[in-house]
């Protein structure tokens, strides 16, 4: 298992990954463009999370957290657009919005 596997901000930002996944198939016609970038922004986090965890300097990696942090945030408003457009169910939304806000929370934490 390499380093960054045992991140819980890691874990979650899989987590995520997967509910952001079946909610962008569940999108409202007209609207491929909020799947797409869902798709795109939830795959963000946990990569930038593992490049920043491989990083030699503390400096480094922060920028990549904060990275991961930006993309965090992202999601939360397309979750946010989701709901607004009736897209997803509510339970599904409020899981994946729960999930966003650990991963800010400890992506604030690892940015410093």
């Amino acid at each position: 298992m390499l380093g960054y596997q045992r991140l819980d901000v890691y874990q979650c930002a899989t987590r995520l990954l997967a509910h952001c996944a079946r909610l962008s198939q569940d999108t409202p016609k007209g609207y491929a463009s909020l799947a797409d970038q869902i798709r795109r922004v939830s795959l963000s986090v946990p990569l930038n999370i593992a490049e920043g965890a491989g990083r030699p300097s503390a400096t480094d990696a922060a920028r990549f957290y904060g990275m991961a942090r930006g993309s965090a945030m992202e999601c939360g408003a397309i979750l946010d657009a989701f709901a607004a457009v009736g897209g997803g169910d509510a339970a599904s939304l409020e899981e994946a919005r729960v999930l966003v806000v650990r991963i800010v929370e400890m992506l604030t934490k690892m940015c410093r």
